[in-house]
This record gives C-alpha cells, structure tokens and sequence, in this order.
C-alpha cells in the first residue's frame, strides 16, 4: 500500500516519521515500567524484589508468546482500526495497573499488556519501515529500533525518578498514558483506514499453541526468578515448574510439527546459520545483563541518587546511538560480519576487565564515562547486526519464525541474567564475607580499631555514647556488605570478560559467518524485540 494512501496527502514525511517515533517510545517504555525503581515498587506494594522482576518477565513472556499470533490480526484489521484497538486496550490496562495494588491482580493486567503492546509495536516498526525509502530500509529501521530498545530500561528509570521521588510508585503508569495519548492521536489524525497487507482470513487461530507456549514462558519466568529465593527444588512449584517448562515447550514443537498452519515454523533449525545466531544471542544478553550491576554500584556503593545515576547513564545512550550508527554503516557496506562481532565483543571484555579495577568504596564518577561509552559502543554493533545475521539465516517464507524464535531466546536469555545475577551474587558474597569474618577474627585489633572510629565519629557529632556504640556495629556490617558486593561484582565482571573473550576465539573459528548474506528487504519485522 503506498504512502499517499496510507496518510493523508498534506502530511510530510518527516512529520510520519517524528509521530511514528513518538508513539513508538512510550510504548518501549511500559517494557520497563515494573522496575523503574525496585526499592520503591517493593515499598509501595508490599512486595519482594523478585516480585517486580517476575512483574516485568510476564509482560516479556507475553510479547515472545504472541508474536507468531499476532501477524494474523494485523493482516485482518484496517491498519488505523488496529491501531486504535491496540491504544485503547493499552491507556485501559495502564490505567488498571494504576489502580491496582494486589501483585494477583498486576500480574494478569501486565500480561495482558504484554499483547497488546505486541500490536502497537508491530504497526509502529511497520510504519517506520516504510518511511525509509533508501535501499537499505530495513537495516536503518532495525537500527533504529533495537538502539531503542538498548536505551529502553536506563531511560525508563530517568524518566520516572522525578515522579518517584514527588509522588507514590503508582504515578508512573498515569504518566506513562499521557505520554502515549498526543502520539496517538498525531497519528490516528494523518492517517487513513486502509490496510499494510493483504487481507487474510480471521479463522483457525492456533490458541492452543499460544497457551502452552505462553505457560511455558511464564513456569520458565518463575523457576529461574524465584528458584534461588525458594532454595531450588526443595519448593513443590519450583519442582513442578521445572518438569512443566520442557514438557510443555516438548509438546508444543511436536505438535508444530504436525500441524498444516504451525504456529512456529519449526523447520528453521535445519539451517546452521540460525544455530550461530541464536547462540550470539544467548551470550550478548547474558553480557549486557551485567550492565545492571553497574548502576547498582553508583547507587548502592557510591551513593548516588536514581536521578543522577540514570543521567549518568545517558552516556551509555550515547554510546549505543554510536555503535549502532557504525553498524548499519558497515552491514549496508557488507564488511566482514566476523571484525565486527569480534570488535563489538573485544570492546566489551575491555569494558569488563577495566571495571574490575575500578570497583572501589570511593571514586570520581566523571572516571567511568569513558567505559560507559565502550559499553554502549560494543552493544551497539553486535545488537542489529546479530539479528539481522538470524533473520537472513533462513527463507523468507520462514523469516516470522525465526524473528520468533529470536524474542523467545531474548527472553529466555534476559531471564536467565536474572537468575544467574541473584545466585552469583548470594553464592560469592557468601564466600568473601566469610573470608572477611575470618580475617577479622585472626586480627581483632583491626577489629576494635574500626569500631572506635566509627563510634568516636558519632560520638563527636553529638549522639550519646551507648548509641554511639550500637550504631559503630551497624556501620561496620554495612560496610562489610559493600565490601562483599564490590567483590561479587569484581568476580562476575571477570566470568563475562572472559566469555567475551572465548565467543571472540569461536567466531573467528566460524569463517561461514561472512558467507551469509544480510537480506531482509522482504521480510516483515518481528512485532516485538525486547
């Protein structure tokens, strides 16, 4: 359908694009809503840390379960007419959250989120897309898209700690709708009721499929979220839904398998290729994972407010729109895939292995922007062209199912940073605070020393002696925490430079790399990519 059908003939294409972006943006946004302060959604819901991260992987395992669905309702309904479901649905389920207290009550409100915000993301990369009008459309498009979705979380949290910080936790989701609102309605105003592709039949939609994907996802979720809270399979539901998980996703592929209309094209893991792909994958979001503990060290360890450590952040941003940028320019140029993986992975282990010596109780924050850049950079370049390599990997007729089959590793990958995150740092911070207590135990006079400091400086400041002693204890164990998550986060940061360093060894192995042809001109967009 071309262009001047679908706006109106007055509207300039800057104007498209400009609008497109502006509802693109919220709508990224909601991703991240749930954990755009965990300290304060904890305290205003009366819930647990890994409540608000099980909060977010419900909204995740929403979009990875619906994305196959969700390309049959977007060719039945009118583009605009879809569009304006998908909004309504959307300002109807945030303003739910708003109102809703009980975690059994968010839960269902954020999966069904997750769909909807499956739609709006489809339509708006679609629209995007077709303002592209170069050769290379999509590869811009992806770019743009997935550096956006790189930025998605630190700008979440930027965005909401003002509000925070004035109002209760639950004011982000108001916001977020009058965010979502003058996009909406730019856009629904320009445009006509026509459709992007040809229309298609509403029937014989695969639900079953969805549910036993969708249960799949959300057990997965569960396990790998609450499994290290619960003590693993001592808990019966993190047993059962570690036995769920491979049944369901077992059943699921055979009964692709055996279905005219899959829901999944399971034939893509013929090809090699994808296999390559999929694994570049795992590894960069296990990778970028980490990312995390770093603002935890500005906050926790540096004692930055969430207002300053996200502005800080912004310099990690700006690192993303760099490598991104240089990316595109070298995917449209077709340079070697192989140099720019192993540039993107070198530059992260850098970042890793200098980090490890600049995690300290007191530092110049202006000394790590540097490496925030660095960071964002090697992102940036292995983020699109990662996932253009496995959406070229396969035919075009499969290209849905491979975008599919992507948002589900993402996912899976984004849960497991999760739980491998929370066992880490229980398992080495348990480790160095028992070699602390020993050292302390073996030299008592650092011991007595320490503890007068501290209650020689209380007591100076005018607290009472008995305080001033109870209050030394209390400032000791804290800084033997800090000390504890400083080397946890000395150890991790190790484990990832040293994966970057063995995936740059096994790409260099893999000369097939540069044989494939980075091709998506005909290849619709996955609906989401978080």
């Amino acid at each position: 359908m071309a262009d001047k059908q679908l706006f109106k003939a007055w509207v300039p294409r800057w104007l498209i694009f400009l609008t497109t972006l502006l509802l693109l943006l919220p709508t990224l946004l909601l991703f991240a809503m749930s954990t755009a302060n965990v300290s304060a959604a904890v305290g205003y819901y009366g819930i647990e840390p890994a409540d608000v991260q099980f909060s977010l992987l419900v909204f995740y395992a929403a979009i990875a379960a619906f994305t196959p669905l969700e390309t049959r309702f977007f060719n039945r309904i009118a583009t605009k007419e879809y569009l304006l479901i998908c909004l309504s649905l959307q300002l109807v389920f945030a303003y739910g959250v708003y109102h809703s207290h009980h975690l059994g009550v968010i839960l269902p409100i954020r999966f069904l989120q997750g769909i909807v915000n499956c739609g709006t993301t489809s339509i708006c990369l679609n629209l995007l897309f077709r303002q592209l009008k170069s050769d290379h459309a999509r590869e811009i498009g992806y770019s743009i898209f997935y550096g956006l979705i790189l930025c998605v979380a630190p700008l979440t949290s930027l965005m909401a700690a003002p509000l925070i910080d004035q109002y209760d936790y639950k004011v982000i989701y108001k916001a977020i709708t009058f965010c979502i609102i003058p996009g909406a309605i730019m856009l629904l105003s320009i445009m006509h009721n026509v459709r992007l592709s040809r229309k298609t039949p509403l029937y014989q939609l695969d639900w079953v499929s969805f549910v036993l994907y969708a249960g799949a996802l959300v057990l997965l979720a569960y396990v790998l979220v609450y499994g290290q809270q619960l003590n693993w399979f001592d808990d019966p539901m993190v047993r059962y839904g570690a036995f769920l998980v491979p049944f369901l996703l077992l059943m699921n592929y055979w009964r692709q398998k055996s279905l005219k209309r899959p829901y999944v094209y399971v034939e893509i893991f013929r090809y090699k290729n994808i296999w390559i792909g999929l694994l570049l994958l795992v590894i960069l979001y296990l990778v970028r994972g980490s990312f995390n503990l770093t603002s935890q060290y500005f906050a926790q360890v540096l004692g930055m407010d969430p207002l300053h450590t996200y502005r800080f952040l912004l310099w990690n941003m700006l690192g993303v729109v760099i490598g991104c940028t240089i990316s595109t320019r070298l995917v449209i140029l077709k340079k070697s895939l192989q140099a720019l993986w192993c540039t993107g992975f070198a530059l992260l282990a850098i970042y890793h292995a200098v980090m490890v010596h600049f995690f300290s109780t007191e530092a110049n924050p202006s000394h790590y922007i540097l490496l925030l850049i660095l960071q964002g950079v090697g992102a940036g370049l292995l983020m699109g062209p990662v996932v253009l390599f496995i959406i070229s990997s396969v035919p075009t007729a499969l290209s849905k199912s491979a975008s599919a089959i992507g948002v589900f590793v993402r996912f899976s990958t984004f849960s497991l940073s999760l739980a491998s995150l929370n066992f880490y740092q229980l398992y080495f911070e348990k480790i160095h605070s028992n070699q602390l207590a020993e050292g302390l135990n073996q030299s008592n006079s650092l011991l007595t020393q320490r503890l007068s400091l501290y209650q020689q400086a209380l007591s100076a400041s005018g607290m009472p002696h008995d305080q001033a002693g109870r209050a030394a204890h209390a400032l000791l164990a804290k800084s033997m925490h800090k000390q504890d998550f400083l080397r946890f986060c000395m150890d991790y940061y190790q484990l990832m430079a040293i994966i970057c360093v063995i995936t740059i060894v096994l790409i260099l192995l893999m000369p097939i790399i540069n044989k494939t042809i980075i091709n998506v001109k005909n290849k619709q967009p996955a609906a989401a990519g978080f």
